[in-house]
């Protein structure tokens, strides 16, 4: 097992070293963690799917430091999307686009579209121009796994498989970044993340909300974004989410969670005082859904440390970052969400 090495924020061009040798690096975005790896390199990128435990038909995404990259890996884009580029870039938003054969088939999962982002981080950036390759980056987890936001949750689960990561302080969007397929017409949203659909809708006529995003793919079905396909961003402790008013789901878990140590609680900052015999994390404000993707994936994991049995979890509306939330939370739960 190799020794991972945690690099400082100076360590900027050891990180695009082992880029660029081949290796993999934790690095940090505005999103969440990401694992890298050359995305031009096969070999590389095979070894994430090893790290994280991924299943290869799981496609990934390729960070660039800025939209006039995009020409040398994709072609037939539409006007559309450079005009999501020019809105949105840097930033939360990946857009599916068609591939071309310079970039490798176990980054698409054998699709013609690869998915391409550029994030908002200004060290991730700067690891990818001092690379001089596109970075292909899934989230830092062990798959399945709530996604990593800080350093800490990048060492908890990829300590000893990857070659070093590097600190880039606690990611301030704290959910993965929004993906739309503009392959199609009209665009597709196959995951929400960090750019809300209302904002997509001010650039682009209509947004059509894939099927993905509230109820699992079918049987044989293909994912052709990273998200669509698996249980993710799950704890250990199996997860029930109460999606309704603030009030009455919080009353329906009060009612249901009992007194019991083991049973952890998720809540809005307004009912935290309810759960005093319990494991409690708050999500914010119930109206502050920036906050709950901020913390979110932070309350899971701490729910892992708490050893929980079980763990009660509110949800926001759909509204602006909200659709995001709940998506991570409904994924989280195998789907398992009580309406109230």
């Amino acid at each position: 097992m190799m020794d991972t090495q945690l690099l400082s924020p100076s360590e900027i061009d050891k990180a695009a070293a082992i880029i660029k040798s081949g290796g993999l690096v934790g690095i940090p975005t505005e999103t969440v963690y990401g694992l890298g790896a050359n995305g031009l390199d096969s070999e590389a990128v095979r070894n994430i799917f090893r790290a994280k435990g991924r299943p290869q038909d799981n496609p990934l995404i390729l960070h660039i430091p800025d939209a006039a990259w995009l020409d040398a890996f994709c072609e037939d884009i539409p006007q559309d999307a450079w005009r999501l580029a020019k809105r949105f870039w840097p930033g939360p938003l990946t857009m599916i686009l068609r591939r071309k054969p310079v970039v490798p088939d176990v980054v698409t999962a054998g699709l013609d579209t690869v998915g391409v982002r550029c994030p908002a981080h200004s060290m991730c950036r700067a690891i990818i121009m001092e690379a001089g390759v596109p970075v292909a980056a899934p989230s830092g987890n062990r798959s399945g796994r709530p996604s990593p936001t800080t350093v800490q949750h990048m060492l908890e689960d990829m300590d000893g498989r990857i070659d070093a990561i590097l600190d880039g302080g606690d990611c301030q969007v704290g959910v993965e970044s929004t993906i739309v397929d503009m392959t199609c017409v009209p665009p597709r949203m196959l995951r929400p993340g960090g750019v809300p659909l209302e904002e997509l809708q001010v650039v682009l006529k209509e947004v059509v909300l894939d099927s993905a995003i509230t109820q699992p793919l079918k049987e044989g079905e293909q994912p052709r974004a990273p998200g669509m396909k698996y249980r993710h961003y799950a704890p250990k402790a199996p997860v029930t989410v109460v999606w309704g008013d603030p009030l009455r789901s919080a009353q329906y878990i009060l009612d249901h969670a009992g007194d019991s140590y083991w049973e952890g609680i998720i809540c809005f900052d307004e009912f935290a005082h309810w759960f005093e015999d319990h494991p409690v994390e708050r999500l914010g404000g119930s109206l502050d859904c920036f906050e709950h993707a901020r913390r979110l994936f932070r309350a899971l994991r701490a729910m892992d440390e708490n050893g929980v049995k079980h763990i009660w979890a509110q949800c926001p509306g759909t509204a602006g970052m909200g659709l995001a939330v709940v998506n991570r939370l409904t994924k989280a739960s195998g789907f398992h969400v009580i309406e109230v």
